[in-house]
């Protein structure tokens, strides 16, 4: 009986001991048990990743699935600039007279306020002289306005406002020549596209005239080849290059310190290949004191002329140079017989008498007046919208 008792008491003793350990175990706040540990497993290489075996039911017994191939990255996209449709030529300087008219009122209202005074003396006549000469107009044209205006003031006797306008606007229109033939000849030569020569000294605005030249033709509907012959500056090819993009024009370009003459002659023949309606050919800036230089212009002149005829040489001056301009100007007509003048910067200058001096004395009228920065301000000349800027309403 007593080894009874003792074995149920070692059995009691056993259950308190185990009901104790689950109770420390299972209590809130206790330690849960660590997760088993686990052999890490050896990860397939790359090759074993590309062939797996499927689970069983999704693609067959044995099915594999191949993993899609890399993907490549995307090649750099070349961005065209748009080619833009830009306003024909016809009424530009309308369009712009009134920044002729900030530049150039100045020089209207001081002859006008000289010949409004109750008493013209020799000295007052001396002072309408001077203006006009200040505003290089020359000294032989501004002697035969003031010698005009002299004798018609005498005639009007009493003068009003009006009059005085319209005098002085009638003679300035007398000098700066509105029968001149301002034409562009642009146009083709049956199968032949007409040829524009660009010529001019450094830093008149040369290239940029060239490049806004071709797209006001462009705006009037005519196809356009430039050519880049100032192969001297490789920056002047760059930005003609970027004006012919603009507009669609195809640009002929040489390597840099390449022979001018060729690629004049280059740029003429993909217009005959294109079908091109005028080719403008852009020549390198040159000194007029730089005989060598001005002969090379000719010989650029002489190659073009074996491909097709040279219709237009101007001359690209800037209006505030002034009479420097003049000798410029000279020296060029000598070496390609220019045909007209392109003058740049002329809302830039009251000195707006340049166009009178210039046409004087090369015999060739101002074509086409620059006036402002933007693509399109370059314009065909107007005398009278000129001359209007000047006397005003």
């Amino acid at each position: 009986m007593t080894d009874y008792l003792g074995i149920i008491v070692i059995v009691v003793v056993v259950a308190l001991v185990a009901a104790g350990g689950m109770f420390l175990l299972f209590r809130p706040g206790g330690k849960t048990a660590p997760p088993p540990v686990v052999p890490p497993q050896e990860r397939p290489l790359p090759e074993q990743e590309a062939k797996q075996p499927a689970p069983a039911g999704e693609e067959g017994e044995g099915a594999t699935t191949t993993l899609p191939p890399p993907v490549k990255p995307a090649e750099p996209v070349v961005v065209t600039p748009e080619v833009e449709v830009p306003p024909p030529s016809a009424g530009r300087m309308v369009r712009l007279r009134s920044r002729l008219a900030r530049s150039q009122n100045a020089l209207g209202k001081g002859l006008l306020e000289l010949l409004s005074r109750d008493r013209l003396d020799d000295e007052v006549w001396d002072e309408i002289e001077e203006s006009l000469i200040g505003a290089d107009v020359g000294v032989a044209p501004t002697r035969v306005m003031v010698e005009e205006l002299r004798t018609k003031v005498k005639v009007l006797g009493t003068r009003t406002p009006e009059q005085l306008r319209a005098l002085l606007r009638e003679q300035l229109l007398a000098q700066v020549g509105p029968e001149l033939d301002r034409t562009l000849h642009v146009k083709p030569h049956g199968e032949r596209p007409a040829v524009v020569l660009i010529v001019g000294v450094n830093g008149t605005g040369k290239t940029t005239t060239t490049g806004k030249l071709a797209r006001a033709l462009v705006g009037d509907g005519e196809k356009v080849v430039l050519g880049a012959a100032d192969t001297f500056r490789a920056a002047a090819a760059d930005q003609l290059q970027t004006w012919g993009d603009r507009v669609g024009a195809e640009v002929v370009r040489g390597p840099e310190g390449g022979d001018p003459a060729s690629v004049a002659f280059d740029a003429v023949a993909k217009g005959i290949e294109q079908k091109a309606d005028v080719v403008i050919v852009d020549t390198a800036g040159r000194l007029h004191t730089k005989t060598g230089l001005m002969d090379e212009l000719g010989k650029v002149k002489r190659v073009i002329e074996k491909k097709a005829t040279v219709d237009e040489v101007l001359l690209v001056l800037d209006a505030t140079t002034g009479q420097n301009g003049m000798r410029q100007a000279q020296v060029f007509a000598e070496v390609v017989n220019v045909t007209g003048i392109a003058l740049t910067k002329l809302d830039g200058t009251a000195k707006g008498g340049i166009v009178i001096s210039v046409q004087r004395e090369l015999g060739v009228p101002v074509k086409l007046a620059g006036l402002g920065e933007g693509p399109d301000d370059l314009a065909p000349f107007d005398p009278e919208v000129f001359v209007d800027a000047i006397v005003g309403e």
